[in-house]
């Protein structure tokens, strides 16, 4: 009896585990029923497709076109097409995040959720979830056919795909706290901000072109932000076969900063939403 007394976890290490399973259930009901909506809708899974689709079929053809006119590009087949490619899980991604929210808000659900168990990290995480979710059934049929129609594979950027795919949406996640605690403190009349925060970094980021191409002042702005350093190793893979691991650790470290800002910025705006009450207003 005595040996299987001093076994036994303590109280508090139960508690614990206790609390995380629980967590684990609430985050894990979230992600459920944002799919059930996902799935039972096939206008919605047909729009998170159509998008990158076009997106890629329409630079693929330009890049086919460039193909046969220029040597260069010639040379540096399926920059285009690996650039857009990259570009869409960005979006994709922090739509998917934004959206989720922002259906809670139009069905009026919001203020229910703050009053129920669940924590906003939870609701965070669920988010995060949901985007991922999204962003496989959009980018995986896209990712197929670009291979079968442009031949370019984007699994064989192996190790590099795995260090862009990480940068481009943990700084995905970054806008789409910042986006979301924009919605909770300005209400409805804010909600274009989160389809449109992505698209302000297009220029900026250097998707199709390098930073070398930007005025020198703003140089130092694209710099600045994480999907930069990916789509200069893009480039550095495409036309010249190197992965450069130091743009992607830079674009982790200014990664972990978004983050860190956007999570306490969400945290902000939802207290100051919670205690002036307008969470059970903001769908109206």
């Amino acid at each position: 009896m005595k040996q299987s007394a001093s076994a036994a976890p303590p109280p508090s290490r139960l508690r614990e585990q206790a609390t995380a399973s629980a967590s684990a259930r609430r985050i894990y009901g979230l992600v459920l029923r944002y799919w059930y909506v996902i799935r039972s809708s096939w206008p919605r899974t047909a729009e998170l497709i159509y998008w990158p689709l076009v997106q890629m079929l329409m630079w693929g053809f330009l890049q086919t076109y460039l193909a046969q006119t220029s040597s260069f590009a010639a040379k540096a087949a399926g920059l285009f097409i690996g650039a857009v490619l990259m570009w869409d899980i960005l979006v994709r991604s922090q739509l998917g995040f934004a959206v989720a929210f922002l259906e809670e808000i139009w069905s009026r659900n919001l203020g229910h959720l703050m009053m129920s168990p669940l924590r906003p990290a939870e609701l965070v995480a669920a988010l995060i979830l949901v985007s991922l979710i999204k962003l496989l059934v959009a980018m995986v049929p896209v990712a197929v056919l670009a291979y079968a129609f442009f031949g370019f594979n984007v699994l064989s950027l192996g190790l590099a795909f795995a260090a862009f795919f990480a940068n481009l949406v943990l700084m995905s996640w970054s806008l789409g706290l910042v986006s979301t605690g924009v919605v909770l403190r300005w209400g409805l009349g804010a909600e274009s901000f989160a389809w449109l925060i992505v698209f302000v970094f297009l220029p900026l980021c250097c998707v199709y072109y390098p930073v070398s191409t930007l005025p020198v002042w703003l140089q130092t702005v694209a710099l600045a932000l994480p999907p930069t350093y990916v789509f200069e190793g893009l480039r550095a893979i495409v036309l010249r076969g190197d992965f450069v691991a130091d743009l992607m650790v830079k674009a982790l470290a200014l990664n972990v900063l978004y983050f860190a800002a956007g999570s306490a910025m969400f945290a902000y705006f939802l207290q100051s939403a919670r205690i002036n009450g307008t969470l059970v207003q903001m769908g109206e």
